[in-house]
C-alpha cells in the first residue's frame, strides 16, 4: 500500500491501494459510470441500439478480468475506507497483443456481441499504429465515482501511476486515450501531449502520451 499526500478540497488525505479480485465489483460500479457517457465508448458499442448498457458492463467486466488474469497493475484511491477512484495500468506489449487473446475475444463475442467486439479492436489497432517507440505502458480504464468528482482524486490516481509507470523501465512513457475534449486541458496541464486522433463516426478520439523517467520523476514534475 502506498499513501499519497496530495490534499483535496475535503483535506481528507487520499491513499493509493493496489486492487485485487475482491474489489472487482466495485471496480465495475465505479467504471461503468464513468465510460457509459462517454463519446468513445458510445459509439463502440452504438448507443442506439437497445442493450447498450449491459455491452458496456460486460466490456468493462471482460477487461477487468482480463488484466488481473494477466497479472497487470490495478490501483485505486481509497477515502475513509471507501474506493473512489480506479486505474488498471497495461505493460507496454500488452496493447500490442489485445488482439491475440483468443480467449477474451470469445468472451466479448458473447457478452458484448460480434460487431461491438469487432469494432473495440479496429479501435485499439488504430490506436496501436500510433504509440510512440520505445512503447509506453497504457492506461486503457480510469475513472473516478461520481460522488467524488472534482475533489482532485483523479489528479492523485494520474500521479500513482504515472509513478508505478516510473518503477518500471519496460516503457518509455504512459498513454491514454479519451474521446471528451473537455477532459483534455487536465490531461496538457499533467503534462501529456497528443500523438494523434482517430476518428470514430462524428468526433475524434484524443490519443495522448506523457514521458515518464525511471528515476522517479515525470517529464520535469516530481511525483513526491
Amino acid at each position: 500500500m502506498m499513501s499519497n499526500n496530495n490534499e483535496n478540497k475535503n483535506n481528507v488525505e487520499p491513499v493509493i491501494v493496489r486492487l485485487d479480485e475482491e474489489a472487482t465489483n466495485e471496480a465495475r460500479s465505479i467504471l461503468f459510470s464513468a465510460y457509459r457517457d462517454e463519446p468513445t465508448f458510445q459509439y463502440l458499442f452504438d448507443h442506439r441500439r437497445p442493450g447498450y448498457e449491459t455491452r458496456v458492463r460486460a466490456t468493462i467486466r471482460e477487461l477487468i478480468d482480463l488484466y488481473l488474469e494477466l497479472d497487470q497493475e490495478a490501483i485505486g484511491v481509497m477515502v475513509d475506507d471507501t474506493l473512489v477512484a480506479v486505474a488498471f495500468i497495461g505493460d507496454p506489449e500488452l496493447r500490442m497483443n489485445l488482439t491475440e487473446q483468443f480467449g477474451w475475444r470469445i468472451r466479448m463475442v458473447l457478452t458484448a456481441g460480434f460487431a461491438s467486439t469487432r469494432r473495440y479492436l479496429d479501435y485499439h489497432h488504430k490506436i496501436r499504429e500510433l504509440l510512440p517507440q520505445p512503447l509506453a505502458h497504457q492506461l486503457p480504464l480510469m475513472g473516478v465515482n461520481p460522488k467524488y468528482q472534482n475533489r482532485g482524486y483523479g489528479r492523485v490516481l494520474l500521479k500513482a501511476v504515472e509513478k508505478l509507470c516510473s518503477e518500471n523501465p519496460r516503457g518509455s512513457g504512459l498513454v491514454l486515450d479519451t474521446g471528451n475534449s473537455r477532459y483534455l486541458p487536465f490531461y496538457e496541464s499533467e503534462g501529456f501531449r497528443s500523438l494523434g486522433k482517430i476518428r470514430l463516426g462524428d468526433f475524434e478520439d484524443h490519443v495522448l502520451f506523457r514521458e515518464v523517467h525511471a528515476d522517479g520523476k515525470a517529464m520535469g514534475e516530481s511525483l513526491g
